[in-house]
């Protein structure tokens, strides 16, 4: 199997030209394609600026002309999510003819698209870049040659993965900036590079609360990594 993540600008998306125009993004998981309308629909979240500049950014969308139909399912300040349907692009419709599949979700913002793409065999793969490049502009970000034990591997532990991204999610952004800059500074080496005092300094803040945020963050975590670490070993 080759992986791809690219880099995507096509001219006949609706979302992209939406992120053109607006300050919105896209991010979707869930996808379908429909092959005798040649229509793909995906549930989708979008992300605004502000309340405001997602409205519009919504009110483009449905009005675009690749639109072919348009759901609002739930929003909540200056997110929302979407059920749509738009007209299979020409670099949608160049990857299925070549038997490529997507293996992990869209994301969208300033005009262009992250894709993830896996194809059978390399040269499955070249010969539909090349195609590619007649109508689209790209950029490979990551190319990866996957063996089957690694696949099956990510397969059968996805869920570990998960709940590491999990973790991540549940640090406060002072904690996570905590964390960051102690590693980066060299608080876990030995010798240590940055101490409590140094790095209580950076933020401005006491001893004691650097000390605080560092065992919250780890401890979030840590949870999190051991249960994964149980959950792979098993």
């Amino acid at each position: 199997m080759i992986s791809l993540e690219m880099d995507m600008v096509q001219y006949d998306c609706p979302y992209i030209d939406t992120t053109r125009d607006y300050e919105v993004s896209f991010l979707a998981k869930q996808w379908d394609f429909h092959p005798v309308e040649r229509e793909l629909e995906t549930r989708i979240m979008v992300n605004g600026a502000d309340r405001e500049e997602l409205d519009r950014g919504l009110n483009a969308l449905e009005a675009h002309d690749h639109m072919e139909s348009y759901q609002l399912l739930r929003r909540k300040g200056d997110l929302a999510l979407i059920r749509s349907r738009i007209d299979e692009t020409n670099a949608m419709s160049v990857i299925r003819d070549h038997s490529g599949y997507i293996t992990g979700p869209f994301r969208i913002r300033d005009g262009s698209e992250i894709w993830h793409v896996g194809f059978d065999t390399e040269r499955v793969a070249e010969g539909t870049l090349s195609e590619l490049e007649r109508d689209n502009d790209y950029t490979i970000q990551s190319r990866e040659s996957v063996d089957l034990e690694d696949y099956y591997d990510l397969l059968q532990n996805i869920d570990s993965a998960k709940r590491l991204v999990d973790g991540c999610r549940e640090l406060s952004e002072v904690e996570r900036d905590t964390l960051e800059k102690a590693v980066e500074g060299g608080y876990f080496d030995t010798p240590r590079d940055a101490t409590l005092s140094s790095l209580a300094e950076e933020f401005d803040v006491s001893k004691m609360a650097i000390s605080k945020n560092l065992r919250r963050s780890q401890r979030k975590i840590l949870d999190r990594v051991t249960t994964a670490m149980n959950d792979v070993t098993k």
